[in-house]
């Protein structure tokens, strides 16, 4: 349950004042010489002080903000001390179930909701459903006003799926609080949205709704089921409705924008621009609007937009950060610069992330020494390990390999997760310096000392291609696919892999549509299936693969694959065009320069 924290931290004086005050025959055992004395810091004698304990008994208890002041008369004698301590003692022990089994006895017996919460906070840690439902019953009994037991308790009935005790839970939480109805009435669908059905929560959340008809917040709730329920169209005339009743509403705006954009992203783009010109100040619409544009590659107008919420808010550094990064997207590196310098003047939060990309700024700018400063000066954080190996890069292109090398193996490594990446950017360095071998015994030797590191066993997987161990390939593909059945770029790489280098391209086209399926749009994936296509024969089918990878990234291998499709179907000038443009902006790149030297020579 939210809000639940770990509760068995009752101190150690407590623990004692329970032992020295308990008079129960059983608590003697190993403690014969009990005097009902403790020893204080200074090692004298103190008398345990039963209303102090009664005190702190009562904080552990949970009595804050109780509504009720009908509490049972019922004091913390002995025998409720004795429950106590054998209850908070198993809790500590990790024994759970004991320790709710022991507050719901003492709750039994009290009728004291303090000590029903109790119970039902312990079952709840502890995970007991059953415990928890029958403690939370006893606790709304008790405290027959608490929202808080009424809500816990129909919370634990939806989650033992049992919507039809929920129900009448729900309508009472709502008709009791007329005075925050709308955020009651917002809250219905994330309590109900885990039930496996959706189409039971539908109804219900139409029954519970009902009432308030009037109220946007019953639409929405009744859209976000509607849509979880797989309908579409009464969904979207359910928000519409809402935003009827509020048309001011921003929630209800991001919602229909989130429908809208299932049908085409263009269509959320307009409405979400158009509830903005009505409502200009909307600031969630705005940023969503801003990140809609970026998500469309529209980076001039998501920079327009993002400039709207700077001006609004100057010292956000997050907002200022996106306008850089999108002016870099642009080349546009001045404004990238001076809203990067004006960050780091700034408290923010991250700054050596900022110092990364005023790194890569410099770089793009070729101002090399000024980017050596600014990677240098990255001393922590998630761009520690890309900021130092962009610096190594750099001076291996200055043909300081072996100097590169060694800043790379100087470096510190603050946990695992750096010591790999440390790793896999020395072994980058060798690849791009075309030692294919160095690069791959270093990924080797890395994966000698982590196994079954998802990161090392795809990289080198991909290093003992270039040398040719299709089987290494294979066996580090096939264990990563064990580990990570997900996980959509192993199957590609396997799939690619059998397809260019051997002749199972069934096998090879089994694994790429899985690939596809796992991630369908991923254009690497669309090229692999291109190509395997194409092997099969299938070259019309492989070129509107290739030709969708390319068009959604125009990357110089899968312009290689391309032109070479595109040749055997007799377009010999589309092909040659496809590669020559490609290798203008990557003269380097091998696929090209190959494929270029089999069919142009």
């Amino acid at each position: 349950m939210p809000g639940i924290q770990p509760i068995f931290n009752t101190p150690v004086i407590v623990l004692c004042l329970v032992l020295g005050a308990c008079a129960h025959p059983d608590a003697r055992a190993g403690h014969e010489n009990g005097t009902g004395h403790i020893a204080d810091a200074s090692g004298a004698s103190a008398q345990a002080d039963p209303e102090n304990f009664e005190a702190q008994a009562r904080q552990v208890f949970g009595t804050k903000a109780l509504s009720r002041t009908d509490l049972p008369d019922r004091s913390l004698d002995s025998d409720l001390l004795y429950k106590f301590l054998l209850a908070e003692i198993a809790g500590q022990r990790g024994d759970h179930k004991l320790a709710a089994q022991a507050y719901l006895e003492m709750a039994r017996t009290t009728r004291d909701p303090r000590i029903a919460r109790r119970a039902t906070e312990v079952a709840l840690y502890g995970r007991h459903a059953d415990i928890a439902v029958e403690a939370a019953k006893l606790w709304l009994e008790t405290e027959k006003d608490s929202a808080a037991a009424r809500q816990t308790l129909a919370a634990l009935y939806v989650n033992a799926n049992d919507l039809q005790s929920a129900k009448p839970l729900l309508q009472k939480m709502l008709a009791t609080d007329r005075d925050n109805i709308g955020q009651s009435l917002a809250q219905l669908y994330p309590l109900l949205n885990k039930h496996s059905d959706k189409n039971a929560v539908l109804v219900l959340i139409k029954e519970l709704t009902k009432p308030y008809s009037d109220r946007p917040e019953a639409r929405l709730a009744v859209s976000e089921a509607s849509l979880a329920a797989n309908k579409y169209d009464a969904a979207l005339a359910e928000i519409r409705e809402a935003m009827r009743l509020r048309p001011d509403w921003e929630t209800g705006a991001l919602f229909q924008a989130q429908l809208l954009s299932r049908e085409a992203r263009g269509k959320a783009l307009d409405y979400l621009k158009s509830f903005l010109t009505a409502n200009p100040k909307a600031q969630e619409i705005q940023l969503a609007y801003a990140r809609q544009l970026i998500n469309d590659k529209k980076f001039p107008e998501a920079r327009a937009e993002f400039q709207k919420l700077l001006d609004g808010n100057p010292n956000n550094g997050d907002i200022a950060v996106t306008v850089a990064l999108l002016s870099v997207q642009m080349n546009d590196l001045d404004v990238a610069e001076a809203q990067l310098k004006r960050v780091l003047e700034m408290d923010y939060k991250d700054p050596d992330a900022v110092r990364f990309h005023l790194g890569q700024v410099n770089e793009d700018r070729k101002r090399f020494d000024e980017a050596a400063n600014w990677y240098l000066s990255v001393e922590d954080g998630e761009q520690f390990v890309l900021a130092h190996a962009r610096y190594a890069f750099m001076l291996a292109k200055q043909g300081k390999l072996a100097e590169a090398r060694a800043h790379l193996q100087n470096l510190v490594p603050q946990n695992d997760a750096q010591r790999v990446q440390i790793l896999q950017s020395e072994a980058q360095l060798m690849r791009e310096a075309k030692d294919y071998k160095e690069s791959f015994d270093i990924l080797r030797k890395a994966l000698d000392v982590q196994p079954d590191q998802p990161e090392l066993l795809y990289d080198v997987a991909l290093a003992a291609e270039k040398i040719d161990r299709i089987d290494i390939v294979e066996t580090n593909l096939r264990r990563l696919i064990v580990l990570k059945p997900d996980h959509a770029q192993a199957y590609n790489a396997l799939g690619y892999t059998l397809a260019d280098r051997t002749d199972r391209l069934t096998e090879a086209r089994d694994y790429i549509e899985k690939a596809l399926k796992l991630s369908p749009e991923d254009p690497f994936i669309l090229d692999s299936m291109g190509w395997v296509e194409y092997r099969l024969g299938h070259v019309a089918q492989g070129l509107q693969y290739l030709e969708r990878a390319f068009q959604q990234r125009p990357d110089p291998e899968i312009a290689a694959h391309l032109g070479e499709v595109m040749w055997a179907k007799g377009d010999q000038p589309g092909a040659e065009k496809v590669w020559r443009d490609a290798l203008r902006d990557n003269p380097e790149n091998d696929e090209l320069q190959k494929v270029i030297r089999k069919y142009l020579r």
